[in-house]
């Protein structure tokens, strides 16, 4: 039987496992313990002065941002169509309606000039948008300079989707912190991990400690259970945050493989005709979560359906770049500014095998694969 080359694993080669034998011999394994403590703090020194608040998902942490921005019934929130449903769900869960914004080919995340455009429009149809919701695909920053500036310009505030960026940075600035709310992931496949999990992060204290409040059913300190507000059963658990810590402690190493692995990827694609990727613009960095290529058929011969059915046949897993979410079945009826940006990039796209421990001699066999198909 053919090697598997998974997409992206994890791996534990810290603390992972002493770390949560201490969770199980202190019986501290729900939603609350020290490590819980540990980890929101060494993400806290990590950004500076933004407060942490860990969840049990990144689709919670979005859903607790869009709360308390004041989401409700009838609001209109502007959502990077191309993305994950994750970053557009909890729109719909309040009661409110996305609207759909294309991407630009710089960054492929969500496009300023369409953004305003949008803005505009809205605003002219009588509905200005109460939130933005940008997202950091693949590890790559949006471009947060335009995207706040007119944010700002129209007093809307930013919720950063940055579930697929932690560690990736723009002049220094770590992703995560350029909205009134940052979002991350912890999910099995990104570049840290705690099972599932997420994180919300923001400037404001208050703010994080009511995400705090209602990710646990909105309990009241009381002698006995009293409810105000309607809460969630969001918050991570000491488990999960032990494992967590554990990763978070070697991030920097994680990220420079995962890097490594994407810089191979160049060098051992380098003069294939019809293949490109994503570049850092200046001041970007980028932490590569997963290698990211558009194949043009038309100079390739062949597509990124071809490229995918290829290494599946040789048990090697690729995915597809996201499908638009104003293509999505469930999104029909939802509004969409832009133009085929997004469209494009999906219909290029694939996503090479990245996990961190990937050896240069399964990359060495993915790309000959590739490279026998041009003949």
């Amino acid at each position: 039987m053919l090697k598997p080359i998974p997409l992206s694993t994890p791996i534990f080669d810290g603390n992972e496992n002493d770390f949560v034998l201490q969770a199980i011999g202190t019986k501290q394994i729900s939603t609350a313990g020290d490590f819980i403590n540990d980890f929101e703090k060494t993400i806290k020194n990590s950004l500076g002065k933004y407060n942490v608040a860990l969840k049990n998902s990144g689709t919670s942490a979005i859903h607790l941002a869009l709360r308390l921005i004041g989401i409700g019934a009838g609001d209109e929130v502007l959502c990077q169509s191309f993305t994950f449903c994750a970053s557009a769900n909890p729109i719909i869960y309040l009661g409110g309606t996305p609207i759909f914004i294309d991407s630009e080919p710089t960054t492929w995340n969500m496009c300023p000039d369409i953004l305003e455009d949008a803005i505009l429009d809205r605003i002219k149809k009588g509905k200005k948008p109460k939130a933005i919701i940008v997202v950091d695909l693949f590890g790559m920053p949006a471009r947060f300079e335009e995207i706040l500036e007119i944010a700002q310009k129209y007093d809307i505030p930013v919720i950063e989707d940055a579930a697929e960026a932690l560690g990736s940075s723009i002049e220094g600035r770590e992703c995560g912190t350029f909205g009134e709310f940052g979002v991350f992931s912890f999910n099995g496949n990104k570049i840290i991990t705690t099972g599932s999990g997420g994180a919300l992060i923001s400037a404001n204290f208050e703010a994080i400690e009511k995400s705090k409040y209602l990710a646990v059913q909105a309990r009241e300190i009381y002698k006995y259970y009293v409810h105000k507000e309607i809460g969630f059963n969001y918050r991570m658990n000491n488990m999960s945050a032990a494992i967590g810590l554990a990763q978070f402690l070697n991030l920097d190493k994680k990220i420079a493989l995962r890097r490594k692995v994407f810089e191979n990827y160049q060098n051992l694609l380098n003069g294939f005709d019809g293949f490109s990727t994503i570049l850092e613009p200046n001041g970007y960095f980028s932490n590569r979560w997963l290698s990211t290529f558009l194949v043009n058929q038309s100079e390739a011969g062949f597509s990124n359906e071809d490229v995918r059915l290829t290494l599946l046949k040789e048990n090697i897993e690729t995915r597809y770049l996201w499908n638009p979410l104003h293509l999505q079945p469930v999104f029909k009826d939802a509004t969409f500014y832009g133009g085929g940006a997004s469209e494009d990039l999906f219909s290029k796209g694939i996503c090479l095998p990245s996990s961190e421990n990937l050896s240069m001699d399964d990359q060495e066999r993915i790309i000959g694969i590739i490279k026998r198909m041009y003949t």
